[in-house]
Parts: C-alpha cells; sequence; structure tokens
C-alpha cells in the first residue's frame, strides 16, 4: 500500500513538475535581445530609408500582422494544419519518421511552424532532443499566442537568405516594396525559402528556387487559394536577382531616428521626394561656382511637425563632407536671427516698427561693424532695416535692447548652440557672432508663426510685414503677378562668405534652406540671396497654396507716430500717422529729431543721411551741436597697422559738420596737427597710449574725442 502511494506520489510529482516547467517555460519575451535594424516610415507609412541591425543582418522590427497572400503561401507550404494542430502535429511526426526511414537521410522535418517560431527563438542544433524540447515549448506558446500572432513571430524572424532576416526586409531587399504588395508568386517565393535559406537564394539557385515555387503555386490552385489563370501568370514571374538597394529618402533623419525600432515620422513621402529633388538641382548647378553642400528642413507650422528634411543634398555626387547632416551642423547665423530681434525688441517697447535706427560709422569696443555693401545712410527706419538687412542698425537695436536680454530670448527659443555666456558673443550676436543649426533656427521660426496663430500680438505682425518686402531673387513682385507665391523671408550670409541661409514663413509652412561648403571652405559672392534664397522658393512652390496671408492681428493700441522719425509723435511733430502698436510701445521715446518745425538729426547722422535724402534740409538751432566725430568712437582703444620699421602708420579720422563750407582746426592733445575744409578728414599718427582730439570750427564751436592707442 505504502508502495502504490509512493508511486502515486512520484507521479503526481512529475506530472506537476512537468506542469510547472510547462507553464514557466517561454520566456515572456522570446527574442529579447536580438538586434533589429532601424527602421523609419514616412507619416503615410511609406519606407523611408532603414539601417542594418548591429549584427549586420537586415532584420526589421517585429511586425504584428501578416500579409494575406504570405500567410497562406507560407502554411501551405510549411504546416497544412497549422490552424488545426495544438503545436505539435503528430501526423506530420509520423510522415516524417516514414519519409526519412525510407530515404536513409533527414528529408523532412515534421516541425510546425510553432515549433519552427521555438527553434528561431533559441538557436540550438538540431537534434532529436531539441526536437521534443520544441514541441513542449510549442504547445505552451500556442496557449499564450494566437495563431495569426505565432505567422507574424515566425515571418519576422525566419532566414531568408544570406544576411536577410524576416519578411519585411526580404520583401524590400529582393522585391523593392512591402510585403502587403508582394504578387502570389512573389509570396510564394518568400514562403519557401526559409526552409533552405542557405541552399536556394536569389539571383544563385534560380531553377532550385523556381521548382519550389512553382510547385507551392500549384499547390495553392489546387487547394482553390488562387485560380487557374493566376497561377498561369505567376509561374511566368521572373525570380529576383541580387538582393536589391532599400530607399533612401531623408537619409541624415534616419540616421538620427531611434536605434533598432520602427519610427512612424511626420516626414510626408512626395513631399520629401520633392524637395530632395528640388534641392539637388539647385546644389548641382551652385557645384560648379565650389558651393558643394546645401540643406533644406519644412516644418507644417500648426503641428510644429517636420515634414521634409534633406540635411545634405546630392550624397551620389563625390565630394568631402557629404555624409555632415549640415541641417543640424552648427554654422555660423549671419544676419539670420535679426527678426528675432526686430520681434523682441517691438514687443518691449524699444523701438516702434518704423523707429529710425543710426547707420553711421561705429567702432564699440574694437567691434566696427559694417553693412554688407559697404555703405552708410544715416537714419534708416527699423522695418527697412530689417528687410534690408544692414548690418549697423541691427547692431544699435542690440545695443539699445540689450545683449544679455536676446541671448536668453534666443536659449529659450531653443537655439543649443549658444554654449558661451552672453558676453562672450557680445554685439557680434546679431552679425553671425553665434552658431546656430538650420534645424533649431526654422523652428524657431515656425514657432513665430504657430504664436502668432494663437495670439496674433501686434509685434509679431509688424515683424511678418517687413519681410514680405525682402526682394525676392527672382525678382518677381508679389503685389503685381497675383500668381506669385506670397512669403515673409530672411537671408542671412556669415562672415568669409561660408554659410549662405533662407528663410521662409506662410501660415502654413515654415521652410529653412542652408547652402555652403560642409569643411566651412567660403566662397567669394556666395549669399544668402544668391545661393538659398531660390532654393527656399523652389520648395515654396512645392507646397500647398497659402489659403491667405497671416490674419490682421488682435489687440494692441492706436498712437500718433511721428511721420518722419517713426517714434511716438511729439508736440513739434507736423506730421503723423496712427500705427498699431504693442502696449509697451506707449511707453517708448517721443520723437528727439522734431524742434521749432524742423527736422533735423545729429550732425554724424545727417553727414551720411543727406546724400541718400535730397529732400533733407535743416535750419540748424543754436543750441543744436553742429559737428561730431564720426570716427573714432568715444572711449575707443584702437589697434593702428605698423610699417615693416616698426613705425605706426596711422589711422584716418573724420568729423562730421553741418556746413561743409567751414574750415576747421584739428588739435592732438592740445598740438594743432592740421586743418580741413569741405572733407573733414585728416590723417594722424598718435603713439601707443591715451589721447584727446579736439577740432574748433570758424564760429569757434569745439567737439572733443579721447581714445586710445593699444600696443
Amino acid at each position: 500500500m505504502k508502495f502504490r502511494f509512493r508511486i502515486k506520489y512520484v507521479a503526481w510529482s512529475i506530472l506537476a513538475g512537468l506542469l510547472l516547467l510547462w507553464i514557466f517555460c517561454l520566456p515572456r519575451d522570446l527574442f529579447r535581445g536580438t538586434p533589429y535594424s532601424t527602421v523609419v516610415e514616412s507619416a503615410e507609412g511609406e519606407l523611408l530609408g532603414a539601417r542594418i541591425a548591429a549584427d549586420g543582418q537586415w532584420r526589421f522590427p517585429p511586425r504584428d500582422s501578416v500579409p494575406e497572400r504570405f500567410a497562406t503561401a507560407l502554411v501551405q507550404f510549411e504546416d497544412r494544419r497549422f490552424y488545426r494542430h495544438p503545436g505539435v502535429d503528430p501526423s506530420a511526426i509520423v510522415r516524417a519518421l516514414r519519409d526519412n526511414s525510407r530515404s536513409g537521410r533527414v528529408v523532412s522535418g515534421g516541425s510546425t511552424i510553432t515549433m519552427q517560431v521555438i527553434r528561431l527563438s533559441r538557436g540550438k542544433r538540431r537534434t532529436v532532443w531539441q526536437k521534443i524540447v520544441e514541441a513542449f515549448m510549442a504547445t505552451r506558446l500556442e496557449l499564450r499566442c494566437s495563431k495569426r500572432a505565432i505567422l507574424a513571430l515566425y515571418a519576422s524572424n525566419a532566414p531568408f537568405g544570406g544576411n536577410v532576416v524576416g519578411l519585411d526586409a526580404a520583401a524590400w531587399r529582393y522585391f523593392g516594396r512591402p510585403p502587403e504588395e508582394l504578387s502570389w508568386a512573389e509570396a510564394a517565393t518568400l514562403a519557401v525559402l526559409p526552409n533552405a535559406p542557405s541552399s536556394i537564394h536569389p539571383g544563385r539557385s534560380d531553377e532550385g528556387l523556381r521548382l519550389k515555387r512553382n510547385r507551392l503555386l500549384a499547390r495553392l490552385m489546387d487547394h482553390g487559394d488562387i485560380d487557374a489563370d493566376t497561377y498561369a501568370e505567376a509561374v511566368e514571374e521572373p525570380l529576383p536577382g541580387e538582393p536589391l538597394p532599400l530607399p533612401s529618402y531623408a537619409s541624415h533623419f534616419v540616421e538620427n531616428a531611434p536605434k533598432g525600432v520602427r519610427t512612424r515620422s511626420t516626414i510626408r513621402f512626395d513631399l520629401q521626394r520633392a524637395v530632395e529633388e528640388a534641392v539637388r538641382r539647385r546644389s548641382d548647378a551652385l557645384a560648379a561656382d565650389g558651393v558643394a553642400d546645401m540643406a533644406a528642413v519644412i516644418i507644417d507650422n500648426k503641428s510644429g511637425a517636420v515634414v521634409a528634411y534633406v540635411g545634405n543634398s546630392s550624397p551620389e555626387r563625390e565630394r568631402h563632407g557629404r555624409q555632415v547632416d549640415i541641417a543640424s551642423a552648427p554654422r555660423s547665423t549671419g544676419s539670420i536671427l535679426k527678426p528675432f530681434l526686430y520681434a523682441r525688441a517691438l514687443e518691449a517697447g524699444t523701438i516702434l516698427p518704423q523707429t529710425l535706427l543710426p547707420d553711421v560709422p561705429v567702432n564699440m569696443g574694437g567691434f566696427a561693424p559694417q553693412n554688407f555693401d559697404r555703405q552708410f545712410y544715416g537714419a534708416v527706419p527699423a522695418g527697412e532695416a530689417l528687410a534690408r538687412s544692414l548690418n549697423v542698425p541691427a547692431v544699435f537695436l542690440l545695443r539699445k535692447y540689450g545683449v544679455e536680454r536676446f541671448y536668453d530670448d534666443l536659449r529659450a527659443m531653443g537655439l543649443t548652440t549658444l554654449s558661451q555666456p552672453s558676453q562672450h558673443y557680445g554685439l557680434s550676436l546679431i552679425l553671425g557672432g553665434a552658431e546656430g543649426r538650420l534645424s533649431e533656427i526654422t523652428a524657431a521660426y515656425s514657432a513665430m508663426v504657430r504664436s502668432y496663430a494663437a495670439d496674433r500680438p501686434v509685434a509679431l505682425w509688424h515683424t511678418f510685414e517687413a519681410l514680405k518686402e525682402v526682394n525676392r531673387p527672382d525678382q518677381l513682385d508679389w503685389r503685381l503677378i497675383s500668381s506669385v507665391r506670397k512669403a515673409a523671408w530672411k537671408t542671412g550670409t556669415s562672415y568669409g562668405f561660408r554659410d549662405a541661409w533662407a528663410i521662409g514663413m506662410t501660415p502654413e509652412y515654415t521652410i529653412g534652406v542652408w547652402a555652403g561648403n560642409a569643411d566651412g571652405a567660403g566662397v567669394p559672392g556666395l549669399t544668402g540671396a544668391r545661393a538659398a534664397g531660390p532654393a527656399m522658393f523652389d520648395i515654396l512652390n512645392l507646397l500647398p497654396e497659402s489659403a491667405g496671408w497671416f490674419a490682421e492681428p488682435s489687440g494692441g493700441v492706436y498712437a500718433e507716430v511721428c511721420a518722419r522719425s517713426g517714434y511716438l509723435a511729439g508736440p513739434e511733430c507736423p506730421e503723423t500717422i496712427s500705427v498699431l502698436l504693442p502696449e509697451a510701445g506707449l511707453d517708448s521715446e517721443a520723437c528727439p529729431y522734431h524742434s521749432g518745425g524742423h527736422f533735423t538729426l545729429p550732425p554724424t547722422m545727417e553727414w551720411f543721411y543727406k546724400p541718400h535724402h535730397p529732400e533733407y534740409a535743416t535750419n540748424v538751432r543754436t543750441s543744436s551741436a553742429v559737428m561730431e566725430f564720426i570716427y573714432p568712437a568715444p572711449g575707443a582703444a584702437l589697434s593702428l597697422p605698423r610699417q615693416l620699421s616698426g613705425e605706426i602708420e596711422g589711422a584716418v579720422f573724420r568729423v562730421a559738420h553741418r556746413d561743409s563750407q567751414t574750415t576747421l582746426w584739428w588739435h592732438l592733445d592740445g598740438s594743432f596737427v592740421g586743418e580741413t575744409r569741405f572733407i573733414h578728414q585728416l590723417h594722424l599718427s598718435p603713439g601707443v597710449g591715451p589721447h584727446v582730439l579736439t577740432v574748433v570750427d570758424d564760429n569757434g564751436e569745439t567737439v572733443s574725442v579721447r581714445f586710445s592707442i593699444k600696443e
């Protein structure tokens, strides 16, 4: 009795142990640790590109389902009772034993698709014992997963010859399209490949592969899965040749995608292809002039999503740096940040939309900005200065608004390249003294549009209106030609002609383009307007037609503004206009240039203003300054060139006087050094150290400036 009890106890213990082993025999993730390819799809699900897995295999991330044609072909070829057995097919095992016995070698394995999934996940050698283990685990897998899920596991991990693993990779590598678009012949080809992937390979063992495929097609016809006509057409289809290259769109975007997973991006497939072609055409044309590279980023303003991304153009064109993702690389910003300063200064009440900004020679601690055309215009309305991208007014505006304040604004906008403190950049921050990424700057412009769509602030409205006036590279005028696409846009050119920028905005999209050389080599004549601008407008014409221009602003206050100076109108301003301003604009400065009914600029501004404004006339008041130093600036520390002997060459010092007919007497450190008339400039060679230069006119009026000469 005790013996029987012990036998039962042992038997039940074994059964319980086997049950527990069966319950817990499967890991939670069968293919845990398997490296997968990086796969990036467009917003519509089209394949943009992929990168090979870490183990050198083309193995796409697992799929959740299997296309019907492949599933049908696979089941007919590998496991016809797949939908009826519990993971193990006894009749298949009996058949395999019989066939192998008759042949004297292994000709049939008897494994079900479920057992093959287990084998693929374990990677063990094929032995009888391993077959038993696989059968044991297969029954557990059947309880855990649906039949369709098991097919998906198989399709995702089966070998398809060479370094191609999984249905997705195989469909793209052998047929150049996704599994869902395979024909019956193609689905049958891939269904038979995992059966002997090393011996039957597309492009090599064609005859053996064709025989297997056609036998499977005949079985599908006999089973009623395809009709006779489909069969006749399928057997005539050619077999695939050598593996095909995968699609390669938005290649740098794909490179930056999360590794080893399938990513559904925001890139729009057809737009991406069209933008790549447009950028390629422009870039290839510029290459003849030594401008090798071009990048472009297009953002949907409503969502802030990137809908097209060209990190660098024409990857097939041999050149140094063609693999560099320029769209994400830090580059000198040139003038491309000026609209942000204009908008922020307007919002803060630092300026009004058309406030006159100085455009005169200036030396600020050794920083002497120049306009691109090397001219000075005396005084320029702020909006016009932005549209014309004048450098000197922008520097005056930045000094007035505050470098640190603007620096903090840029960082808040998402510019991550400002790695140094604000004082490191100084006033050069607005002229390319800092670096920026095309992707981030384009996103910052897009954020401006999105901010306007949400609140319609007055400052942004004036910014868009000013940028709408920027001269187009095609010289077309949107006011005269209704078919011309309207955009607010800005260009930028870095020092040394190394970087050309163009960024355009419509209510729906923001387009950023960069042109130059990835290695930083400058090219004479490379400018934003000539190199990047045309490509930006090419892309603009690819986008859907805008529903309209930016809606009228909301909020703000109307105020009377001096028609000549752009400042808030003072009591002596003879002509005023009503302008919609941000509320902070009401606290801005009143017109400083009208007194006694006359519009009078300071002497230096007047000196450069009059040649460009023949209508300008002044009746100088006795209380106003009649002359002013153009060079040097008060307190300037100058570095003067030296001759080979080491002697200081000197510099030309300049004074602006309201009366060009007057004579000026010049004194350096109290000693007379010369006189001038008509053109008031004098060449001097002061020694190292501090100096005082004084000028006296016919009427005894004097002006002095202190400066120093550095070693």
